[in-house]
């Protein structure tokens, strides 16, 4: 019996207890090592930091005009379809009147005890039905058959009018989703470009504000420009309007400096890099498309070595930023979000070609 019975366990020992809660203890302070490691943001230098806000931001521009060109799409198809559901309100009017007469011509026929065609149609439950069976009498000569072949076009008219409509309402719902995968995207490039920028010191920001507007040096340039804000360098004295289109956009371009930089947005208060050049072109009479990719094949390519003042500027590899030349290596041209319409040198962005509207 006493060889069936269960061991007594032995107590622990109290070095053994210590053992125990110190081997509990450090493998809790390692998985929350772990752990916390898995959740926290790689720690980035200063430089780093600016060459990701810098990539983020390029990225945000490149979104931007994607949303103008997606916007613009939007506003064709919007027009589209309101222009048809205008026409097809006509044409219903013009089928509405066409019926009334087809109606007081079944009621004469019908005083007169003649149940001819009209009074069929009038009273069918199906007209468009009644339309198709009784087509032979468009051939024929009779007021009736006047007024009927009248309503039958009237209703061809309508009806297609509506399907191409119903075709518009659905191109504009797909623009609409593409406009809104645009701008979700924006907003998340510049999101995450805020919260590394919040990493910086106050004094690494003011320094990367600094070369952001065309300052190498990374000093800030506190002179306001017109609008009374801080745009960087001092915007030198206009050159002497001669009249011609290129001056008028260029004159306009200097009245833009210190508005604010807004994504999609085309003036007068605020503007993005390709509403700025669009509006100070459309000052001038010369309409622009909306987007950088689009603006850089309107009129003719200028080599660098040629630029004249007006000529459009364009830069990086997909041709997602636009500035206004103005002369002497300059550009004017709206930055990126929480910047403000500057001067800046043409050289302080990597060069992508340039076009001369006029």
């Amino acid at each position: 019996m006493a060889s069936h019975r269960k061991p007594r366990q032995r107590p622990l020992s109290g070095g053994t207890v210590r053992t125990a809660a110190t081997l509990a203890l450090a493998g809790a302070a390692t998985a929350t090592a772990f752990e916390g490691t898995s959740q926290a943001e790689p720690r980035l230098s200063p430089a780093q930091v600016k060459a990701e806000v810098d990539r983020l931001y390029e990225e945000a521009e490149a979104a931007t005009e994607q949303y103008n060109g997606a916007k613009e799409k939007a506003d064709e198809a919007q027009r589209a379809l309101t222009t048809l559901r205008d026409e097809t309100a006509r044409r219903t009017d013009r089928l509405n009147d066409a019926r009334r007469a087809l109606g007081s011509l079944a009621a004469n026929q019908y005083r007169a005890g003649n149940l001819g065609p009209a009074v069929q149609l009038a009273t069918a439950q199906d007209p468009q039905d009644y339309l198709d069976r009784a087509a032979f009498m468009s051939r024929t000569g009779d007021r009736g058959a006047a007024e009927i072949a009248s309503v039958r076009r009237r209703l061809d008219e309508v009806g297609k009018l509506r399907a191409q409509a119903g075709g518009k309402a659905a191109d504009l719902r797909a623009r609409q989703d593409e406009l809104a995968r645009h701008k979700a995207a924006v907003e998340e490039k510049l999101s995450a470009a805020r919260r590394l920028l919040a990493r910086l010191t106050a004094e690494e920001r003011a320094a990367y504000e600094a070369r952001s507007a065309g300052n190498p040096s990374g000093t800030a340039d506190a002179r306001p420009a017109a609008g009374g804000s801080p745009a960087g360098p001092a915007a030198p004295t206009p050159p002497p309007a001669d009249g011609s289109r290129a001056a008028r956009a260029v004159s306009f371009a200097y009245g833009a400096i210190g508005r604010p930089y807004v994504w999609g947005a085309t003036g007068p208060g605020s503007f993005d890099c390709s509403g700025l050049t669009q509006a100070a072109w459309r000052s001038a009479g010369v309409s622009l498309p909306r987007t950088t990719y689009t603006q850089i094949n309107v009129g003719r390519r200028v080599p660098r070595d040629q630029l004249a003042p007006g000529d459009l500027v364009f830069f990086y590899s997909g041709v997602t930023h636009v500035g206004l030349y103005v002369g002497n290596g300059q550009m004017i041209h709206a930055p990126r979000p929480g910047s403000t319409v500057r001067l800046a040198p043409v050289d302080s962005m990597p060069w992508a070609g340039a076009s001369r509207p006029s």
